[in-house]
């Protein structure tokens, strides 16, 4: 529990804070508390329109700021803008611009994430059963005995080799319906693109973001660090993604409730309500930014902070 705030579960804290007998956990709590004693001050990438509750317990609950001490100011969504990469003659754009409306999923498990042999497998299946327009951008599975975030540690680059770690036939079976792309596309146009109608992400805060200033709706597979946490606040608060029943880190996501979920996303009952609540933070991430936003005028207080600071030490 935490003053003012929803009670955080612990399943969806990351793995290191489960056992409080390790460094790790030692760590992540010396980082909390230097963070509340030794600044002036904390900067986070969030908005009064996505986490108004916990934003407001920040600033102006007693108990959390008797422990809390310094300010938090809430500066975001920060991410990157649109067009920022040279796309002419891009072949994810150009085969975007050939799909209908809203009719693609973008599947993306960010720069870390890694998934095992068995699960790249079961998510192919998946995408071809649900019949759905798909483009994926795959990684080469993690070894055995490596986390969920082994592709941080990986310097593979793209490649036009068909990758072999795909179901056999796969490419071809799918080759009208979707587009494999290897290790990297540009994300952040591909869901400002309006054949986009989906994303299944990993949930890292960056993806999150730049699907929600695109209007995208979500299919939160979380695999590390706070991405659990993440998919809480989309599924059961802001009530703009679906997941599956079982945690992906925990437990391999069969074929069949990936079919589910991408036919839920793309053509279900709920898609319309999903797509009006994105489109309303969407607007508040927008508006937040702004001048006079809530964001553009936490940063006004920080900057003028800092000024009050610089002045006071002369």
């Amino acid at each position: 529990k935490i003053p003012g705030c929803r009670p955080v579960r612990c399943k969806d804290l990351p793995d290191a804070m489960w056992d409080r007998c390790t460094r790790q956990y030692d760590e992540y709590v010396k980082m909390g508390v230097d963070f509340t004693t030794l600044s002036d001050g904390i900067l986070t990438n969030t908005w009064k329109g996505i986490e108004p509750r916990c934003l407001n317990a920040f600033k102006h609950d007693e108990t959390l700021r008797s422990v809390v001490k310094v300010p938090v100011y809430d500066i975001g969504p920060l991410t990157r803008e649109v067009g920022v990469v040279n796309l002419r003659g891009n072949k994810v754009i150009e085969w975007l611009n050939m799909q209908p409306l809203q009719s693609v999923l973008f599947v993306s498990f960010g720069s870390g994430g890694t998934l095992s042999s068995k699960q790249i497998s079961e998510l192919a299946w998946g995408l071809e059963m649900s019949q759905q327009r798909f483009v994926w951008v795959v990684r080469p599975p993690a070894q055995v005995g490596n986390t969920s975030d082994g592709a941080f540690f990986s310097s593979r680059n793209g490649s036009d080799i068909p990758p072999d770690y795909l179901p056999e036939g796969f490419l071809t079976r799918t080759k009208e319906l979707g587009l494999v792309i290897q290790m990297w596309a540009p994300q952040v146009d591909i869901l400002n693109h309006n054949s986009i109608g989906g994303f299944l992400t990993h949930c890292g805060l960056n993806s999150v973001y730049e699907s929600i200033k695109g209007g995208v709706p979500m299919i939160a597979w979380p695999l590390y660090a706070e991405q659990t946490m993440n998919a809480t606040l989309l599924t059961e608060d802001l009530k703009v993604a679906i997941r599956p029943a079982v945690l992906p880190t925990k437990e391999v996501v069969d074929r069949e409730e990936i079919e589910e979920m991408v036919r839920r996303l793309m053509e279900g009952e709920g898609r319309k309500a999903m797509i009006d609540n994105v489109k309303v933070l969407k607007e508040s991430a927008k508006e937040a930014l702004e001048i006079n936003g809530s964001s553009y005028n936490s940063m006004c207080d920080f900057i003028n902070c800092c000024q009050m600071k610089m002045k006071s030490s002369k």
